[in-house]
C-alpha cells in the first residue's frame, strides 16, 4: 500500500530525527572514550615555561685553532713574480701560524643547586674556555667535571655564592609516544627560546654510537640547542636534546634526544669518578641475521651473536663459548646485539647476572660476573670495528666476486685495525660490495667469518673450499 504525500514527510521527518539521535549518541560515546583515553593539548606552556626556564643556560665555548700556513708557489728561476709573491709570503706567514680562538655556542641545564650542569660533549669537545650564561645574564666560567664521548653527554660545574635554580632528570621509561613535550634552548645563539611538541617515536637508531637509543620529536630543535633539556608536562627533564635531521642545517620537525636514564647513569659516574664506567664480560658480538637464525635454529632473528670469547674474561670463566646467542641479560630480553651493548654497559661491575643462552638448540642459563671496561677494551666489547675502504684484496687477501665479499687473515695488523681480540680466530670481512648478495644479508667490513656449514674456517683458501 503506497503512502501519500503527507505521510511520507511524517516518515522521513522520523527518520531524520532517529538518525540524527543515533549520530548523537555515537558522538559523546566517541568524545567521552577520547576523553578517557588521553589528555587533551594544554591552553598554554606559559606556566611550565616560566617556571623551568630559569634553569635553562647557554652553554659558549672557545677553542684554540692554529691555521695552515700557506705555501709559496715555486717559479722559474730569474721569474719577476718570486720577489713580489717572497714579500707578500714573508708579511703574512706571522700571522698565519698564530693560534686563533673559535667559538661555539650550545645549551645545558642546571642539576644540583650547586652548580652542576649537562650538555652534550660536542659542544664542549676541544674547549679551552667554557662560558655558563645563566637565565638572568650572569656569566660564570665553568670547570669541565666529565664526558663520555659515546653517549655524547658532558658534566660541567660552576661556582656561584648563590643556590641556583636546577631540575631533575625523570623516568624517560614512562615516556610514550604522542606525549607531550617542551625543548627550551639557546637556537643559534638568540638565547632562551621555547618549543613544544610531542614524541614522535622512541629507540631511534642514528648508528652514531653503540649507544643510540634516542627519542624522536617534531618539537623545533636547531643549531645551538644541543645540549638543552626536552621537559615532560610534570616539568621533569625526559631527554637532552642532541641532534637533527636536516638537509639544511635547519628545522625540519625531526629532532633527537638521549633519554634521560641513560643520562643519570652516565651524570652519576661522572660526577663520582670524572669519567663513564661501563660493564663488560669480554665477548665479541655481532648480528643475528635471518640466515643465521634459520641456520641455528632460531625462529626469528634476535640477540647477539657471539663470534668470539675473550681468554679469562668473564665470560669465558662463565663458559660462554663462539657461536652462542645472548637471547637475555640481567632479567632485560636481547632484541638485537646493540641493546645487548647498552645493558651490559649499563650494569655494574660485579654484579652476578643470570644470561640466557641459546646453544645446540636449546635455551641455558647462567650466571656471570660482570667485569668493567677499559678505554682499551671499549670497541673491541661492542663489536665497534673500523671498516676498511679498499675494495681490492691484499697481501693474503680472497675476494669471492659473485658474493661481493673479500676476505683477510687475522694477522697483528688486521686485529689492530678492526679490533678483533687476539682469542678470536677465523677471518675477517675486509670489504663489502654495494648491493651485492653479502651486503643484502648484513654482512659488514670487520665481521669475523669462524664457521661455515659447520666446517671451521682459518684462512680466506678455507672459505674458498667449502664455497667450492
Amino acid at each position: 500500500m503506497g503512502l501519500d504525500r503527507r505521510s511520507m514527510e511524517k516518515a522521513v521527518t522520523a527518520w531524520w530525527a532517529q538518525g540524527l539521535a543515533v549520530v548523537g549518541v555515537c558522538c559523546a560515546l566517541l568524545a567521552g572514550g577520547g576523553a578517557a583515553l588521553a589528555r587533551g593539548a594544554p591552553d598554554s606552556f606559559a606556566e611550565l615555561a616560566t617556571a623551568l626556564s630559569p634553569a635553562v643556560v647557554n652553554v659558549s665555548t672557545t677553542q684554540a685553532v692554529t691555521e695552515r700556513s700557506l705555501e709559496m708557489p715555486e717559479f722559474l728561476p730569474g721569474s719577476p713574480f718570486e720577489e713580489l709573491f717572497r714579500d707578500f709570503f714573508d708579511r703574512h706567514r706571522s700571522d698565519q701560524q698564530r693560534p686563533r680562538k673559535a667559538a661555539s655556542l650550545g645549551s645545558g641545564f642546571i642539576v644540583d643547586a650547586a652548580g652542576y650542569i649537562v650538555t652534550n660533549n660536542h659542544v664542549i669537545s676541544d674547549a679551552v674556555e667554557i662560558t655558563i650564561l645563566l637565565h638572568d645574564n650572569t656569566a660564570i666560567k665553568a670547570k669541565l667535571i666529565g664526558k663520555d664521548t659515546k653517549t655524547d653527554l658532558a658534566l660541567l660545574k660552576v661556582d656561584s655564592e648563590r643556590r641556583l635554580p636546577f631540575v631533575s632528570l625523570g623516568d624517560s621509561d614512562k615516556v610514550r609516544v604522542g606525549d607531550w613535550v617542551v625543548a627550551i634552548g639557546n637556537p643559534y645563539g638568540l638565547g632562551g627560546s621555547v618549543t613544544a611538541g610531542i614524541i614522535s617515536a622512541r629507540a631511534r637508531d642514528l648508528r652514531n654510537g653503540p649507544y643510540d637509543d634516542f627519542f624522536q620529536t617534531d618539537a623545533a630543535i636547531n643549531l645551538g640547542n644541543s645540549g638543552g633539556p626536552l621537559f615532560d608536562m610534570d616539568g621533569h627533564v625526559i631527554g637532552i636534546n642532541t641532534a637533527i635531521y636536516s638537509r639544511t642545517g635547519g628545522n625540519i620537525g625531526i629532532g633527537f634526544a638521549i633519554p634521560s636514564n641513560l643520562a643519570k647513569m652516565v651524570v652519576a659516574d661522572l660526577r663520582h669518578y670524572g669519567r663513564m664506567r661501563r660493564g663488560r664480560i669480554g665477548v665479541h658480538i655481532q648480528e643475528v641475521t635471518e640466515d643465521i637464525a634459520e641456520s641455528l635454529g632460531l625462529s626469528r632473528p634476535v640477540g647477539a651473536l657471539v663470534a668470539s670469547v675473550d681468554e679469562n674474561g668473564p665470560a669465558a670463566k662463565a663458559g660462554v663459548k663462539g657461536g652462542d646467542v645472548i637471547l637475555a641479560f640481567n632479567g632485560r630480553s636481547v632484541e638485537d646485539h646493540r641493546r645487548l651493548s647498552r645493558v651490559i654497559a649499563e650494569t655494574p661491575s660485579g654484579k652476578a647476572v643470570d644470561m640466557i643462552l641459546f646453544r645446540e638448540g636449546k635455551e641455558r642459563v647462567i650466571k656471570i660476573t660482570v667485569g668493567e671496561m677499559s678505554d682499551d677494551e671499549l670497541q673491541t666489547e661492542e663489536g665497534s670495528r673500523e671498516r676498511s675502504k679498499e675494495g681490492t684484496p691484499g697481501p693474503g687477501r680472497a675476494k669471492i666476486a659473485e658474493l661481493g665479499l673479500t676476505f683477510a687473515p687475522l694477522s697483528a695488523e688486521i686485529r689492530r685495525q678492526y679490533s678483533v681480540p687476539e682469542s678470536a680466530r677465523g677471518v675477517v670481512v675486509t670489504d663489502v660490495e654495494a648491493g651485492s648478495d653479502a651486503g643484502e644479508k648484513g654482512l659488514r667490513p670487520g665481521d669475523v667469518i669462524v664457521e661455515i656449514n659447520q666446517n671451521e674456517i682459518a684462512t680466506p683458501a678455507d672459505i674458498i673450499g667449502v664455497k667450492k
